[in-house]
């Protein structure tokens, strides 16, 4: 098959496509990394990025025979975000025309979506947690996505390292039963409640917390505030929602026991630099519902311009 033929497979939702997509072109994207980094670590854990960076971004080739290149090319960015260690990987890939969806809504559109999804849930709660924010939420810097799980930096790019090595071996080991199972129904699930219940908060509608929310709920806030109930969520959100603070969902990530809620946040008009730009909900559930919350801002010269709530 032609890398035309595969790119089309993989959209269609042939996972084994994509995989032999990918490992045709192994070789040439090592080389790609090896010329940037050097033989070492780095160039193995630039190629693993590029190929979880093209799961996502599948939809966005739009030459399907331009495969080899469009990789190279993304190996290439990834290399350079590798030399400069702490920043995140760039989003200006090649063949991107313009503002487009991130990896987590273009999952959602793809049928290739369900085998991702079902190979992060391989992964260990540490290591599935620092995966979904550094490749699906603009919270993806080393020093960030430390804040997130209150580790040192360096656990993070070791918790990294091991995630791709295992993510690239559970994608190749699920590629062949992807299909029948409820990952997909409950992820979407989540969403659907995410954005039901915010949507209500920005109407001062708290009916839908308890649903959400585990009653002795747990939260750690950006100020060190730290919270036992859902009693001290609703302060909080109240308190924001008196002062004009708007938090409109910009994207939410969901796994069987983690959701990542990516808010922007948008100051009164009468105020406009009283919040940063956005914030990230990361939230370990238990028995269904949310056990432990942990918020972190995001500074305002990091974050990409609000998207448009709709």
């Amino acid at each position: 098959m032609t890398d035309a033929d595969l790119v089309r497979a993989a959209r269609a939702g042939d996972a084994a496509s994509l995989g032999v997509l990918l490992g045709r072109h192994r070789a040439g994207m090592y080389a790609v990394a090896l010329g940037i980094l050097g033989a070492g670590p780095d160039a193995e854990d630039a190629v693993q990025d590029a190929a979880l960076i093209a799961v996502g971004r599948l939809g966005d080739l739009r030459d399907p025979a331009a495969a080899g290149a469009w990789l190279r090319g993304i190996v290439r960015n990834t290399s350079r975000a590798l030399r400069r260690r702490d920043r995140c990987v760039p989003t200006d890939l090649p063949d991107r025309a313009g503002p487009g969806p991130g990896p987590e809504e273009l999952l959602d559109r793809l049928a290739l979506r369900d085998w991702v999804w079902r190979a992060l849930d391989e992964l260990s709660p540490p290591l599935r947690l620092v995966t979904m924010l550094r490749y699906f939420t603009g919270f993806d810097d080393y020093e960030t996505i430390a804040q997130a799980c209150d580790v040192p930096v360096g656990t993070v790019r070791s918790r990294l390292s091991q995630a791709r090595v295992k993510l690239t071996g559970a994608l190749r080991a699920t590629a062949e039963t992807a299909g029948a199972d409820d990952l997909a129904a409950v992820t979407a699930s989540r969403r659907k409640q995410a954005y039901d219940l915010v949507d209500g908060l920005e109407r001062g509608d708290f009916a839908g917390m308890p649903e959400v929310f585990h009653p002795e709920v747990e939260s750690r806030w950006p100020s060190g505030r730290t919270g036992r109930d859902i009693g001290d969520l609703v302060h909080v959100i109240t308190k924001d929602l008196s002062e004009g603070v708007r938090h409109p969902l910009r994207s939410v990530v969901a796994g069987r026991d983690v959701l990542i809620w990516e808010n922007d946040l948008i100051s009164p008009p009468w105020d406009p630099e009283h919040c940063p730009p956005a914030s990230a909900w990361v939230q370990t559930l238990r028995d269904g519902r949310v056990a432990r919350v942990r918020v972190i801002h995001r500074p305002r010269s990091n974050f990409p311009p609000a998207a448009p709530h709709l």
